[in-house]
This record gives C-alpha cells, structure tokens and sequence, in this order.
C-alpha cells in the first residue's frame, strides 16, 4: 500500500510540452514503432520470382526453310536496306527461359559467318533465334 500513495504528488500534474522542440506529428511517433525490414531484398526476391519467362520455341525444318528463304531475299535487297520484322527470341540472363520481342528496323548487315543480322540502329539479332521475319519486300513472294 506503500506504493499507491507514493507518486500523488505527481500524478495530476499538467504534460509537459517543450517550447524547444517542436511536438512530433501523430504520423511520426507512430512511424517509429513500424516494423523494420529484417528482411532486406525479400520483396525484390518475390517480384524477380514471380516475373514470367518463356522456354525457347524449337522450331521445325520445315520453318527453319521459310526463315532462310527470307534471309536470302534480304541479302538480295541488302543495298536498298530493306525495313523488316523479326521475332526472336533473348534468354534471361537471371533464370531459366526468357522472352520473345519484336524488333523492326532497316537491315544493315546479314553476317552468316557470326550468324547475326545488323539494323541501322546498331541491334544485334542473332539468326539461330529468329522465329518470324516480316516486310513489305515478302509481299512481292507470297
């Protein structure tokens, strides 16, 4: 019983307020009990996860033929720098799979020995992952 009496001296006076320090808005006491991130890159980590990726279309002869012929009536038309479509397909470089993008551009360069083809805007397209090449100079053809 010795306690409860101990602190009435006390116990009804008015807060303190500081005319120092200006009082801390309710939004920031509050912030300072927020949970911490314990668990830096964990969101990063379930974002990259769920991010999609697709396997790599193996294509057929019977494409694989089609997309040649293609080739070769862009090498015919190289000087005229043709305005074409590709399809390819880019590997993701964190995990498995990536994605198929379409690129359109004026062919600058074919180059079978390294298997790339050039636009004028200096994009790099390497052959071995075309699926699909389009144009004006394949209507002539179809």
């Amino acid at each position: 019983m010795r306690y409860e009496r101990q602190y009435d001296d006390i116990i009804n006076l008015p807060h303190h307020i500081s005319k120092k320090h200006p009082q801390m808005s309710l939004f920031a006491r509050s912030a300072q009990f927020a949970p911490f991130a314990a668990l830096t890159g964990y969101e990063d980590a379930v974002k990259e996860t769920a991010r999609e990726t697709y396997e790599r279309i193996e294509i057929e002869d019977e494409l694989k033929s089609i997309l040649d012929s293609k080739l070769q009536i862009i090498l015919g038309q190289i000087k005229n720098k043709p305005e074409i479509s590709f399809t390819y397909f880019i590997a993701d470089s964190k995990k498995d799979g990536g994605k198929y993008v379409v690129v359109t551009g004026l062919v600058k360069k074919v180059d079978l020995y390294n298997q790339y083809i050039y636009l004028a805007d200096n994009t790099e397209i390497p052959i071995n992952e075309i699926i699909d090449i389009s144009g004006e100079i394949f209507k002539v053809f179809e």
